[in-house]
């Protein structure tokens, strides 16, 4: 079975850059300086729409959750937990891309690589 993208056939530095890229948190600054320059190849611009995405996506759970735990003294704990969990998903999520990129299949989640292909190009 091929893998859809041609990452199988990218060279080293290439798969360096991309793993840089979905390093959580750290990884945005590069992802957002390549899109915002229009440098790179299709599937690095391809995977930094992603990373942006996830990064956007997290951080927005993330400051719903801490604002519910604020307002809501006696569900702190629940917004809290929640918070945890959304936190350890978005690693886990690059994670498990990176091991994808090593692998030399296709860097994509449903859902939100189509919603990463909305963002300005």
């Amino acid at each position: 079975m091929k893998p859809t993208d041609d990452l199988s056939d990218g060279t080293t530095l290439e798969r360096l850059k991309l793993m840089i890229y979905l390093v959580p948190i750290f990884g945005v600054v590069p992802a957002t300086y390549s899109l915002w320059q229009r440098q790179g190849s299709r599937q690095e611009q391809s995977v930094s729409r992603l990373v942006i995405t996830l990064a956007l996506t997290w951080v927005m759970v993330y400051a719903l959750l801490s604002t519910g735990s604020h307002l809501a003294p006696g569900l702190s704990l629940r917004f809290l937990i929640s918070n945890t969990l959304v936190t350890t998903g978005y690693t886990l999520t690059n994670l498990a891309l990176m091991l994808r990129l090593l692998q030399g299949k296709s860097v994509k989640l449903p859902g939100f690589s189509r919603l990463s292909q909305r963002l300005p190009r």
